[in-house]
C-alpha cells in the first residue's frame, strides 16, 4: 500500500500561489500533517487508492456544496475509472480542508506521454473536468489549492481538459501567477432544461410538426419508459450495452464502449450515482420487450444523456430514436431540479443530428499551467494542440469538398 502524501502550506489571504511554495512535507495515510498559520486550511497529496476510496462521503459533501461541477466529478464516477483506468503510483489526489471539512478538490494523476504533466481523472470517456470548490469559499481554499497544485506539479505542465466555461478550476487560474494559457477544447450543444413542449418552442412550425408527428408515431407504438429503481440498475445497464453493440454491429463506433473495462467502469459507478440522484437509466419498452436504454447523468449546472443502447428493430419500425431519447431527457432535467438546472446538454460533438434543435455552442476550455522553469513545457503542448488542430481543420475541409462528376 503506497503510503499517502501530505504537504504542509501557507495560503495567505488575497495571495496568488508562489511559483515554487514552501512547505514541510511526510507521510501519513489519508491525513494532513499541519495547518497553514493565516488560514487555518490543511492541504493533502492522497496518492493511495485505499485513501481514495475512503474519500467518498467527503468527497460528496463537497460535490453537493460546489454548483459548478458536473456529474463526471462525481466520487463515484471518478473512483471507478481509477478502478479500470488508472495506474499504481500516478494517482494525485490534491485536497484542501479546513477544520476536517473537505473545502477544495483536485482529481489528478501523472500522465504517460512524451511532456510530463498532472491530468484530471476521467480521461476520454468523462466529457467534462474540473476541480472541485467550495460555493461557500472567500477565496482562500481557492488560493491554498492553487498553492497546492504548483507545489505538486515541480518539474510537469498541469494540463485541465474539458473544463465548462464558469467551471471551479477558472477560479485556480485566475489565481496562477506562473505561466497559463487558455485554449479552446472539445465543443459541446447546449439546449435549455425544458421538457419536449419548450424544446419544439424553439423550432420553425414546420420542423415543429414534424417532431410532433414521430412523438405520435411512438405513442403509436406503445412505446413505454419506466426509470430503473437502485436494485435494478445493474442489470437495466447491462441491456443498455448489448443494445448499444447491437445497434452499431457492422458501424463505426467508439471502440472503448466495447471493451470489458468500460462496461466494468459503468456498471460499477452508476449504481451509487442512481441512489444519490446523479444519474437515471431509463428503459423503454413495448409490450414485455425493452428495445432501447439510456443513461442520463445529472448534477445541478447540467443534465447530460451519456450513452444509451436501441434495438435496430426500431429503426426498421419507422421509431425515432433521437427524439424519444430528447423527450425522456428532457423532462428528467425539467423535473429533477425546478428550474434550478442550468442546461440540457447533448455533451461533447458537433454531430449534424443535433443541430435540429436549435443548441447553442459552448466549447470546454484546455487550461495549461506552469511553473517558470516549465514553460518550454507549456511551449510544446500549445504547438501540438496547434497542430492537432490544423488537421482537423483540413479532414473537414477534405470531407465538405464538393464532388464532382
Amino acid at each position: 500500500m503506497t503510503a499517502t502524501y501530505a504537504a504542509r502550506t501557507r495560503a495567505r489571504t488575497g495571495q496568488s500561489a508562489p511559483s515554487a511554495p514552501a512547505g514541510r512535507h511526510g507521510t501519513g495515510l489519508g491525513t494532513g500533517l499541519g495547518t497553514g498559520l493565516v488560514t487555518g486550511l490543511v492541504t493533502e497529496c492522497v496518492t493511495d487508492e485505499a485513501a481514495f476510496a475512503a474519500l467518498a462521503p467527503a468527497w460528496g459533501r463537497l460535490y453537493r456544496r460546489c454548483a459548478s461541477a458536473t456529474p463526471f466529478q462525481t466520487h463515484a464516477w471518478l473512483h471507478s475509472w481509477w478502478q479500470s483506468y488508472g495506474e499504481r503510483g500516478r494517482l494525485r489526489l490534491l485536497l484542501v480542508r479546513s477544520g476536517g471539512d473537505l473545502v477544495a478538490a483536485a482529481p489528478l494523476m501523472r500522465a504517460r506521454g512524451p511532456l510530463p504533466a498532472l491530468v484530471p481523472l476521467g480521461g476520454p470517456i468523462s466529457d467534462y473536468g474540473d476541480v472541485l470548490l467550495d460555493d461557500a469559499d472567500d477565496g482562500r481554499a481557492a488560493t491554498a489549492l492553487t498553492a497546492a497544485l504548483a507545489h505538486a506539479a515541480r518539474t510537469a505542465l498541469i494540463d485541465l481538459r474539458e473544463v465548462r466555461p464558469g467551471g471551479a478550476a477558472e477560479k485556480v487560474y485566475d489565481r496562477w501567477c506562473g505561466p497559463r494559457r487558455r485554449v479552446r477544447d472539445s465543443l459541446c450543444l447546449e439546449l435549455p432544461a425544458v421538457p419536449m413542449d419548450g424544446l419544439l418552442a424553439r423550432l420553425p412550425s414546420g420542423k415543429a410538426q414534424r417532431v410532433r408527428a414521430k412523438l405520435r408515431k411512438l405513442a403509436a407504438l406503445d412505446v413505454t419508459r419506466q426509470v430503473a429503481g437502485p436494485a435494478d440498475v445493474d442489470a437495466a445497464l447491462r441491456r443498455l450495452l448489448e443494445l448499444h453493440r447491437l445497434q452499431w454491429q457492422d458501424r463505426k463506433v467508439t471502440t472503448e464502449h466495447l471493451r470489458p473495462r468500460f462496461h466494468e467502469h459503468l456498471v460499477r459507478a452508476v449504481g451509487p450515482m442512481v441512489r444519490s440522484g446523479d444519474a437515471v437509466v431509463t428503459e423503454f419498452r413495448i409490450g414485455a420487450d425493452v428495445v432501447a436504454v439510456d443513461l442520463t447523468l445529472l448534477s445541478r449546472s447540467l443534465a447530460g444523456g451519456y450513452l444509451y443502447g436501441a434495438h435496430p428493430g426500431l429503426r426498421e419500425r419507422k421509431a425515432d430514436v433521437a427524439v424519444m431519447l430528447l423527450d425522456a431527457c428532457g423532462e428528467l432535467a425539467a423535473n429533477a431540479g425546478a428550474g434550478a438546472r442550468g442546461a440540457l446538454s447533448l455533451l461533447r460533438g458537433d454531430e449534424p443530428y443535433k443541430h435540429h434543435w436549435r443548441p447553442e455552442p459552448v466549447a470546454n476550455q484546455r487550461l495549461l499551467l506552469a511553473r517558470r522553469r516549465t514553460a518550454p513545457l507549456l511551449s510544446a503542448a500549445l504547438a501540438d494542440a496547434a497542430a492537432r488542430q490544423r488537421g482537423r481543420d483540413v479532414l473537414h475541409q477534405w470531407r465538405e469538398r464538393p464532388v464532382s462528376g
